[in-house]
This record gives C-alpha cells, structure tokens and sequence, in this order.
C-alpha cells in the first residue's frame, strides 16, 4: 500500500543522470511520428487536480487534493466550450462530499443513471492509511452528496477495486479481504458476492471482457489471474500470465489492464514486464518489456481511438522520472513526455478518455494537460445510430435512441485498485449546423454497460438542454472518443414559457396556505416557518412549491430562496423547474417581505407574478 510520505518530499527533483537515463531508455524504444503531443488547459484549475470522471452530460468533474498529495471532500467541473474543446473549458465548484469523507485511492463510477459513486480511500483527508469504509454518491441533477453506508460487517475498505458490471451494477471490493459487495443503487444496500477468490483483493485491478466477465490479476497469487462470473457471482482461474506482474512482497502492486479493440487485454504491472490476454481463447502471452528497470507499479493507461494505449511508466516503484509510450498490440512506442513528468512517479497520473478521443490527465497539482495522438479508429468500433427522432424539442427529456457498440469496445481509461475512470457508456452529441455549437445531452438509462456489444441492438435517453441552438443539426452517440455518423435532426425552440401566480390565503404570518395556479391550473401549499429566522416562510413557500409540484407524475421542481443585499431586503424565488408534457418551464419571481433582514414573521398579501426566465 502506498504511504503519503513516500512521495511528498520528493516531488519535483530531477538529476542530471536521470536525465541521461531518459534519453538513452527513449533511444531503446521505437518512436513514433510527432504527430502526438500535449496540450495544457488555456484555464488551468485554482486547485490541484485528482481522480477525473467523465459525466454522462459531456462535463468531467474532477476531486480537488491538497499539496501534500492528501484528497480533499472538494469537486470541480470542467465544462467544454460552446464547440466541444476541452482544451478551452472553464471551471466551476460543485457540492462538497459528507463532512468527514476525503478519499484517496478508492473505488469509483459513473452509474447507468448518470449519478457518481465513491467508496473507500486507503487514505481520508489527512489521515494516512485508515483504509476507510465511508462512501458516497453524488448526483448531478441535484448538485448533492448522499452517504452509503458500508457492507454489514465491513470495517475496512481502503484502496478498492470496482466495475459496473455488464446488467449496470457496481459491485466493489474491500483492500483486506477475498471478498467483494453488489449495490442496489435504488436503496444504497450491499449484497455479499464472488465465492472462491484465490487470493484477498489488495492491490488488484478489474477489466469488463466482452462477454460480460470480469478478468483480474492477482497480485500476491504468483502468475495467476482470475474471472469473476456475474452470473454465478464466482471467481475461477484464469490461468498464468506466464510472466509475473506483481512485483511481489512487500507491495504486491500491479498495473493497469485495458481491453483493446482486437478482443486482447494488455496488462501492465509492478515489473517491467506486461502480459496480453485473448478474451477469445482465454489464453495468455507474454508482451514487450519495458527496458531501464521502468514499469506500471500502480499506473494509468488509456485506449486511443486507434486501439492503441497509452501508458505512463517509472522506474522501481514510486519513483521519478515518468515516461509515456504506446502499445500498438505488438511493441511499446515511445511518445513524447506530458509537462512535469521528471518529477513525478506513475501511480500520482490518472487519464481519462474524453468524447474528443484525446486524453485527460491529471497529476495531483495544479497543472492539466490533454493527449491528442495520431492514428483514429476503424468503422466497425464506431457505435451506429439506428433509431432516434428526426424532430427534437429544447429541454425535453427521456428521448429515446438506440442502436449498436452505444458502449464502446473497452471501459477506456484504467489503473487498478487505486482508481477506476471508465466510460463504457453512450454520450450524445448535438451540433448545430448554423453556429456549429456542439451539446452533449445528458445520457441516462442506458439498458447495457456491456463492452463490445457487436451487433446486439442497445438503448439509452437523453434530454435535451433548455438552452440548445435551434434549427438544423446532426446528432452523434459517442463510445470513448469514437463517434458514430452523424444523423440529422431538427431542434425546435421549446413552447412559450408558462405563466402563473403565487397568493399568500388569509393575514399574512408565519403559517397558512398559498395558492399557485400555473396555466389554469392551481396548487395548494400549506407552510410553516414559526420561530424560524433568515428565509423563513419565503424559503418554506419555496420549498412547498416544489413538493406540490413534485406530486405530479412526470414533474420536477427546484427552488431557491435568495435574499437581496439591500433594503427592504426582498427574497427572490429564482430557477423553479415545472416539467409537463416532457417539456420544461423556468420560472422566476421576486417576493417582497416586510420586516428587514429577518422576513420570517410576514409576507405581503400577494407574492408576485411569476414571469417566464432562463
């Protein structure tokens, strides 16, 4: 297991005979043209930048570490630009995690209903090494946190392994023991699974293989490697990786295995060694080495668009400098070195593989960088779109698409036990043909997370943001970096906003009723805020309104109760979301308040006319 004092002191230190070393293992290798190369972000993040996961809306959120290399609870978002570039995205905070949760090196994912799960950390905010149990999941609609509680009986989970299988269940593992746990995501509870593990599950990664198994390489087992049934919910050899990629006691690491196009797992480890896996015969072969003592000791690695992948190696375990090569299925090819690189070891690297096909990385400091290679993919990866509406509405939800490879060919991006980043799940791209504005609609519901899914028919829904361009367009469903052609659609404005009003029943106080008619038809709230102080009945009113709206099947509501900064010190009702017909209407309106900075006690007789706003 890793120990936050193993790498602090020595970031950023680099000797001239390492740099020797550099250019003599970079002669070893074959190279490739420089056509590949690094981009740092034109706005680089205030914090430093952790584990990335890529949402289901396009935008990658991204955990905030502190400069000792500890995580934080803190989240950011990046959001690409109005056409698509990541390189040019901009920054915004989100909810922080459940006050006392700061992982490091956990399981995480992105489940099939857009939301984000993290569990585990071998370490929490600056507690080194409790291998904790806390866990939580965060949802984007909501911009919130939720607690899960761990497995019954589960003290320990640490630096977990986890996938979302193939029927879209998370099912993790604990650092200390053989044994692994499926969450029902509907009630955050956990069943016990996977009988027969040859070893515990410290330091193991785990890769989706096209028929829905789940392949493993033990790490403190000799060459042997493993296969996780889903349907018997058993583990069973896999046989020998012929050559070891644990490096054995006392650390026992591993590295990432990808799953490539071609149906081989490329597997990397804590030697310099690397294995390759054919998922169709279930047999193993030995890979190239890495010369100069480099290996992938707790590492990251991503597939290109090519089928190739990318892969940041250091020498021994957990030191400086990294270099990065490609794996073209048959030989490392070295590529140029991200920014920073001589003072940093692999397993401080996370990459993600973003719907550009280019490559997120991430360090833990303050300076991102994106990978673009040469090369691109071959039509038969390319997901196919057989079945989607030619006509589309701004802010509708739930439409449906469906088609072919929605999920790619591999789970993208992996490291092993210390992180997990995969995006084997469909993103539907939207550009405008006039402004060539590029959209991602939110994915969600996908009815598969299997990989490699050929020519079996799959589905999901999107929903199509109220701020979209109109007009003529194409759509896209895009599987890691790979795109489908484009179809054509039509996005139509959505309907005139609706228009309602909110009456305080009765003398005006702390308690009683409000009435909100919206389009003839009217809602009965009751509120209470007696002896509440700041928003008072203006928040209760607020929050009243979205529950009596909630109450209508197919409706979702928000509200906010916001206090203006001067007098008579007005609260605003801002972004109330009424969803109708699958259509969205925003509203906003102001609510004058009598009694200064603390308007609990009275409201005036009429709230306001609630007026139609973005």
């Amino acid at each position: 297991m890793i120990r936050i004092s193993s790498f602090i002191n020595w970031r950023g230190h680099l000797r001239c005979k390492q740099i020797l070393a550099i250019a003599l293992c970079m002669l070893a290798f074959t190279s490739l043209a420089s056509a590949q190369g690094w981009t740092a972000l034109n706005h680089q993040p205030t914090f430093y930048a952790g584990t990335a996961l890529l949402l289901t809306d396009g935008t990658v959120m991204v955990q905030q570490m502190t400069n000792t290399g500890f995580g934080t609870g803190g989240w950011w978002r990046l959001t690409p630009d109005g056409f698509g570039s990541y390189v040019n995205g901009t920054w915004s905070p989100l909810a922080g995690m459940p006050a006392g949760y700061g992982p490091l090196f956990y399981g995480s994912a992105v489940l099939p209903d857009g939301r984000l799960v993290v569990v585990g950390g071998e370490h929490n905010l600056n507690q080194n090494g409790v291998e904790t149990n806390k866990g939580a999941i965060y949802d984007p609609a909501t911009n919130s946190w939720t607690s899960i509680a761990p497995p019954s009986g589960v003290t320990l989970i640490g630096d977990a392994s986890s996938v979302v299988l193939a029927n879209g269940t998370f099912m993790l593992s604990d650092c200390c023991s053989s044994s692994q746990y499926l969450l029902n995501a509907s009630n955050l509870t956990w069943t016990f699974t996977g009988s027969g593990k040859a070893d515990r599950n410290s330091e193991e990664g785990w890769t989706l293989i096209p028929n829905g198994n789940v392949l493993t390489v033990d790490a403190s087992n000799s060459t042997n490697s493993e296969l996780y049934n889903p349907a018997t919910g058993t583990w069973s050899t896999a046989g020998s990786t012929i050559v070891p990629l644990s490096d054995g006691s006392p650390n026992f690491e591993v590295g990432a295995a990808v799953l490539r196009p071609d149906g081989t797992v490329f597997a990397t480890g804590g030697t310099s060694n690397t294995a390759i896996y054919n998922t169709a015969t279930g047999g193993w072969s030995v890979g190239p080495t890495f010369s100069s003592g480099l290996d992938v000791a707790d590492g990251p690695a991503a597939l290109l668009p090519s089928g190739n992948v990318l892969v940041m190696a250091s020498p021994g375990v957990f030191n400086p400098p990294s270099q990065f090569f490609e794996f073209n299925g048959t030989n490392l090819l070295s590529v140029p070195a991200a920014a920073g690189s001589s003072g940093i070891t692999s397993f401080q690297g996370r990459m993600l593989v973003l719907p550009t096909g280019q490559i997120f990385f991430t360090d833990q400091s303050s300076f991102v960088q994106i990978y673009t290679a040469s090369g691109t993919f071959q039509n038969a990866w390319r997901p196919t779109i057989t079945s989607v509406a030619s006509s589309l509405t701004a802010g509708t939800t739930n439409n449906a698409i469906s088609g072919t490879q929605f999920n790619g060919l591999s789970q993208g991006a992996m490291y092993g036990d210390d992180a997990q980043m995969a995006t084997n799940y469909p993103l539907v791209q939207i550009t405008n043909n006039a402004t060539a504005h590029v959209v991602y609609a939110k994915t969600h519901n996908h009815s598969t997370m299997a990989v490699a899914t050929g020519s079996t028919i799959v589905s999901t829904q999107f929903d199509i943001p109220l701020t979209i361009d109109a007009g003529a367009s194409t759509l896209q469903v895009v599987a890691n970096g790979i795109p489908s052609a484009a179809v054509a659609v039509t996005i139509n404005p959505p309907p005139a906003h609706a228009h309602g009003t909110i009456v305080v029943s009765g003398t005006p106080s702390d308690s009683g009723t409000a009435d909100i008619t919206m389009n003839g038809q009217t809602e009965t709230i009751v509120y209470d805020s007696t002896g509440v102080n700041g928003p008072g009945t203006t928040q209760d009113i607020a929050v009243a309104f979205a529950s009596a709206f909630n109450n209508d099947p197919g409706s979702f509501v928000t509200a906010t109760a916001v206090q203006d900064a001067n007098p008579p010190y007005n609260w605003d009702i801002n972004f109330i979301t009424k969803t109708t017909g699958n259509v969205n209407y925003v509203f906003s309106t102001a609510i004058n308040s009598f009694g200064g900075n603390d308007p609990g006690f009275s409201l005036t007789p009429t709230l306001g006319q609630l007026t139609g706003g973005q």
